[in-house]
């Protein structure tokens, strides 16, 4: 299966491609997907739009995962996220995939095993189970992570697990 993991940001969006085989996992590419401060808010959603729509077609996933938006002391700030957050989901969809959400905190527990785990832990770990990959930055190994997340609950993203009462 390959598996999109996106971790969304309006300034810099990042995403890592990864073919998971049973317990095996194979990084494929990452990368990251940005938009300039200088625009207005519609173009900036545009240029992620059609950044992701071009990783979505060149790696051609199977399915998705993507983090859920935690929310901050600036609602403003959250707002603009979760407008990211919107595109991230909307391309998988609309390619046909399904789209698994994980919680920061779920992320953190499943790649390094505690969950309040900080970046370098997170790379560290990345790097552990995809060796011999390179980050385009600290927001493309955060959506690596989230792939090997999406791939060891076997797609079924937490939403999913709450429905079916696991």
């Amino acid at each position: 299966m390959r598996i999109l993991g996106i971790d969304p940001g309006l300034r810099t969006t990042g995403w890592g491609v990864i073919d998971s085989h049973g317990s095996r996992l194979t990084h494929v590419a990452n990368g990251l997907c940005t938009s300039s401060g200088d625009d207005d808010l519609g173009q900036r959603l545009l240029a992620l739009y059609r950044q992701l729509c071009d990783v979505v077609a060149k790696y051609a996933p199977d399915t998705a995962a993507v983090e859920q938006t935690f929310v901050n002391k600036d609602g403003a700030g959250t707002l603009k996220l979760g407008q990211a957050r919107g595109i991230a989901m909307l391309v998988p969809a609309q390619a046909g995939l399904s789209v698994g959400e994980y919680a920061p905190n779920r992320v953190k527990k499943t790649v390094v095993g505690v969950g309040h785990a900080d970046k370098n832990q997170i790379q560290h770990m990345v790097k552990l189970q995809l060796p011999g990959c390179n980050f385009a930055g600290p927001d493309a190994a955060d959506a690596l992570a989230i792939a090997i997340c999406h791939a060891y609950y076997g797609g079924r993203g937490e939403t999913r697990l709450r429905e079916v009462g696991t």
